[in-house]
């Protein structure tokens, strides 16, 4: 059966990330991607020029009405914005009860601009966290979400990783997909952790600037790729698997001056 997925984020005009990038990503790997839209940016690949919020009742009457009548396998979430929207999400999805939450902590765009407004944090942390089957930070977000300065070692985010899972609730089967693409140096390694096994993830760093909108596809792969796949960790490698792929596609792409975007389709594009 082909999983229906959706998308709550913020929509980046350019497609690099946010909504329409997740819908890319959800229909390459096999899933029916649906959306309800958190956030509006003025942005492109050289950086944010404006955020306009969505009023929270209305992005609850988007997630009650498409919940109503399509079945959700997995949930992805992404730029919300505002405190009352995060809050609000969260109250619909601890309503609906989707099998599968991936959240992506999407504070800081690629080009440095604010994308999470500060009281906001604290709504996540404590509403949106414990839902959360998958959490998808960064360094950076992962040092936000702990009150702590980013780390630079795969040492220091194995500790992170363990602080970052008992933010999560103990029932059932959750993790912690911890992203070292902060790294310094040309390993870029990911931790996963789900309370008992720490697992790595190697990966090197691939040479372009065109990356613009990575953490938003990694996380929609992930939801994508959930309901497909039982195992966890094999999910968690062939979303990062094709992740790696756009990116090392990417430069085949003319979208823009700045961070340009991955290639979602790059499998199908190729000659065209």
């Amino acid at each position: 059966m082909i999983p229906n997925t959706l998308s709550i984020a913020g929509v980046d005009p350019s497609g690099g990330a946010g909504i329409l990038a997740d819908i890319k990503a959800m229909s390459a790997l096999g899933a029916y991607g649906t959306a309800v839209v958190a956030a509006l940016t003025a942005q492109n690949t050289r950086g944010v020029t404006g955020i306009a919020p969505v009023p929270p009742e209305f992005v609850a009457q988007q997630i009650d009405t498409l919940f109503d009548d399509v079945r959700i396998d997995a949930v992805k979430i992404g730029m919300l914005g505002q405190q009352a929207v995060t809050r609000v999400v969260a109250e619909r999805l601890a309503h609906w009860k989707p099998a599968h939450i991936v959240l992506d902590p999407v504070m800081i765009a690629k080009s440095g601009d604010a994308l999470l407004e500060k009281p906001a944090i604290n709504e996540l942390r404590e509403s949106l966290l414990p839902l959360a089957t998958v959490l998808t930070p960064n360094l950076p977000e992962a040092g936000v979400l702990l009150g702590m300065s980013p780390v630079d070692s795969v040492k220091e985010m194995r500790r992170v990783a363990e602080r970052l899972r008992r933010l999560l609730n103990d029932d059932g089967q959750r993790w912690v997909f911890l992203k070292g693409g902060h790294l310094p140096g040309n390993d870029t390694i990911d931790l996963l952790h789900d309370g008992d096994k720490l697992i790595e993830l190697p990966g090197h760093r691939i040479a372009t600037r065109n990356t613009h909108g990575t953490g938003c596809t990694l996380s929609a792969a992930l939801a994508a790729l959930l309901p497909q796949t039982p195992d966890f960790v094999e999910a968690a490698r062939r979303a990062k698997a094709y992740l790696v792929a756009a990116i090392e596609h990417a430069d085949e792409l003319q979208v823009g001056n700045g961070h340009g975007p991955v290639h979602h389709f790059h499998p199908w594009w190729q000659g065209v």
